[in-house]
């Protein structure tokens, strides 16, 4: 019976057929960035190539088939199919699809709105497509807008027409008030409006923009922001804030309230908050914090910190995560981040791996200390006039230990062990183990006290001679 060849261009054709298209529905509607994924991730279609041939290569064989070869009508469909993605592409560019870039010159023009009286401590939001957003809080029981118009085109003419029908208007919606731009085409991407708001400082504000920076400060309420792409500032508030991101910065200081920070994103800095700080999902930082009264919750798709409160500071970035002066306990689990705590006051519970944990106290720790590593190495450092009861493992490595009262023991395999008291023994205990790394016990000297000088004794006085009469 004559052997059929297999048909091995196929799967490949149907496969890619389908990628792309599932590509183009996310990119029209759920909210991908075409651009930035090809830009980044276009080395998957080899790849992805490479496995259906392998896969057509072993069907081919089994059938006695020729499976697997890589045919002129497969090449022609890989660059066909990019050339598609590429006219979408292009077609957003000039077409102004919302998020990409628009090319022309800019044009603004000033917009003056009539202020609208609310009742008090009505909630408002201030939303806007594409612009940057500005809100500050006013005494009285008023919302005042002013805003500007901004088109890039490549022609004065063209941005007057497209600028002339757009204005912002205050509307009730339900108990509350919104601020939004009105007459613009939220799919052109060549016109936005700029807004700076003053509102009442009691009412809860709802700040929302796709494109643009935000700035909020004096608030008493809550502030919560939504921020698609752009920067967000907020400062000197009184209510909790609430800030979701998917790129850009954020900075909140002087805030009296919570701070809760999510979504994805660059830089977090905050400062001088007496509520607790709270950061959930990717942002590639550093993510800064400094002086937060009821502490720092952040999770992260490879971090999961607990900080019951911090007077000093904190810095974590993709590789490394600094913690000073944290007086509460302190839970972390990581992986692949260099960890460097000083001064814990409180239970201190670390695990990590694949990257050197380093802790120091600069005062005699009052509660336990437990130190987790892998294929890294583990650093304490203690005062020698500390009392606590340790116990130190660690597999194929060597442990360096400066407390002389503490014996070490060795196995033949390599591995290291440490455990006793030491000082009064009344202390916490201590528990470090690790595996393929290094573990150092630094001992600092302990404070000794100098006596006063003794005061010099008194000069005695001169004596004088008697006077004698002549």
């Amino acid at each position: 019976m004559p052997r059929t060849p297999t048909r091995s261009s196929g799967l490949f054709t149907g496969l890619v057929l389908l990628s792309v298209g599932f590509l183009l529905l996310l990119h029209n509607y759920g909210h991908l960035d075409l651009h930035d994924f090809l830009s980044r991730w276009w080395p998957l279609l080899i790849v992805f190539w490479g496995v259906v041939k392998l896969y057509e290569r072993t069907v081919g064989r089994r059938f006695a088939g020729s499976g697997g070869v890589v045919t002129g009508g497969e090449v022609f469909l890989v660059f066909a199919m990019f050339a598609l993605l590429g006219m979408v592409l292009a077609g957003d560019y000039f077409r102004g699809k919302p998020g990409d870039t628009v090319s022309g010159d800019n044009y603004s023009f000033d917009l003056d709105i009539a202020p609208k009286t609310i009742p008090a401590k009505a909630p408002v939001t201030v939303r806007t497509f594409r612009g940057d957003i500005t809100v500050r809080a006013s005494d009285d029981a008023q919302i005042h807008v002013s805003a500007k118009k901004n088109v890039k085109t490549w022609s004065e003419s063209e941005a007057n027409r497209l600028a002339k029908p757009v204005t912002v208007e205050i509307s009730q919606n339900g108990n509350g008030f919104e601020v939004r731009p009105a007459g613009v085409d939220q799919s052109d991407a060549r016109v936005g409006v700029d807004m700076e708001v003053d509102v009442p400082k009691n009412s809860n504000l709802s700040v929302k923009t796709e494109k643009g920076d935000v700035q909020i400060s004096d608030m008493a309420s809550d502030v919560s922001a939504v921020d698609t792409n752009g920067d967000v500032e907020i400062r000197s508030t009184n209510g909790d804030v609430t800030v979701e991101m998917r790129k850009g910065d954020v900075k909140v200081e002087d805030t009296k309230g919570d701070v809760k920070i999510s979504g994805k994103g660059g830089e977090i800095e905050v400062d001088n908050s007496t509520g607790s700080l709270t950061v959930e999902g990717d942002f590639y930082g550093p993510v800064r914090a400094d002086h937060v009264t009821k502490g720092v919750r952040m999770v992260s798709p490879k971090t999961d910190l607990n900080v019951s409160s911090l007077t000093g500071h904190l810095e974590a970035s993709s590789g490394s995560l600094d913690l000073v002066d944290a007086p509460g306990n302190v839970d972390l689990r990581t992986r692949d981040t260099e960890i460097n705590v000083e001064n814990s006051g409180g239970k201190l519970n670390i695990e990590n791996r694949n990257a050197q944990t380093t802790v120091r106290f600069s005062a005699p720790p009052k509660d336990d200390v437990q130190i987790m590593n892998s294929s890294a190495g583990i650093s304490l450092t203690l005062p020698g006039s500390s009392s606590f009861e340790i116990q130190a493992d660690c597999r194929n490595c060597d442990i360096d230990n400066e407390f002389a009262s503490l014996s070490e023991t060795k196995t033949e395999s390599g591995d290291s062990h440490v455990a006793g008291k030491y000082g009064s023994g009344k202390g916490p205990k201590i528990l470090l183990k690790t595996s393929y790394g290094n573990i150092d016990l630094r001992r600092t000297a302990s404070a000794t006290s100098v006596p006063p000088k003794a005061p010099a004794p008194p000069t005695p006085p001169h004596e004088v001679p008697p006077s004698t009469e002549q």
